[in-house]
């Protein structure tokens, strides 16, 4: 079925006010002035300029996310964001799981699950992110890896609506490096398939590439079965670059 792609930037721990504020207000103005652009553009900024964002791009067709949520709606939980908190300022989706967020913060699947149902709670779409390590990789063991996180980490009830899957190979993110397109495409059918045993709205939920997605390498990646949009980190920080990968999907 056909699936609107999706580009999403997760701008990680960069951007202050004055510069995020202006790389989000130019992306809302290409976005608009597009004609029938053919996909949906998430900027996921920090959550110190949810609000700012938010504000600038009121009206836009710009999407606005937050990079993490806890799983409580509130509580004694210093530092942490809720996702009811997101949905206060304006965010429609939330980034869950992320491979730094496993990696540095001892996320595990049960995890991610509690905070991908806190973003349903409060009416947002989780972007869960899932993939391997070098190590996974080099021993053979990508599609088990993929398979044990789908089914760790996506809670039962997800939907087109609720909820899109990223695959993003940890070795790959931000070195410059990306598996063949034999093996995303494999990776993201692997995916699809074990989805379908837990969703009946299989077919309709967007599976996004990241890891070192490029104006160089969008076209190829994005024209591939299963892929149905990209999750893309540095060069989301870059109004041109982001831009270029966006067109590239269309």
């Amino acid at each position: 079925m056909a699936r609107r792609k999706l580009i999403a930037g997760n701008w990680k721990m960069n951007m202050l006010q004055d510069d995020g504020v202006a790389l989000a207000r130019g992306l809302a103005e290409r976005l608009d002035l597009a004609d029938a652009p053919g996909f949906d553009m998430l900027v996921c900024p920090p959550a110190t300029l949810l609000r700012s964002i938010g504000q600038a791009i009121a009206g836009s067709a710009l999407l606005l996310g937050g990079q993490d949520c806890h799983a409580e709606k509130s509580g004694a939980f210093t530092g942490d964001v809720s996702a009811e908190m997101l949905r206060d300022l304006g965010a429609s989706h939330v980034i869950v799981g992320h491979s730094e967020r496993r990696q540095f913060h001892g996320e595990t699947d049960a995890v991610v699950n509690a905070k991908a149902k806190a973003a349903w709670r409060a009416g947002l779409t989780a972007v869960l992110c899932i993939g391997e390590t070098l190590a996974e990789r080099d021993a053979s063991k990508t599609l088990d890896v993929l398979q044990r996180q789908v089914e760790g980490s996506v809670p039962e009830g997800g939907t087109a609506k609720n909820l899109v899957l990223a695959y993003e190979p940890v070795w790959a993110i931000g070195t410059g490096r990306t598996p063949s397109v034999e093996d995303v495409a494999a990776a993201h059918r692997h995916i699809r398939a074990v989805l379908a045993k837990r969703s009946s709205e299989a077919a309709g939920i967007r599976l996004l590439y990241g890891g070192s997605v490029k104006p160089d390498n969008a076209g190829v990646l994005l024209k591939l079965d299963n892929v149905d949009g990209a999750l893309v980190g540095g060069a989301s920080l870059k109004a041109a670059d982001f831009w270029a990968i966006a067109a590239a999907s269309a």
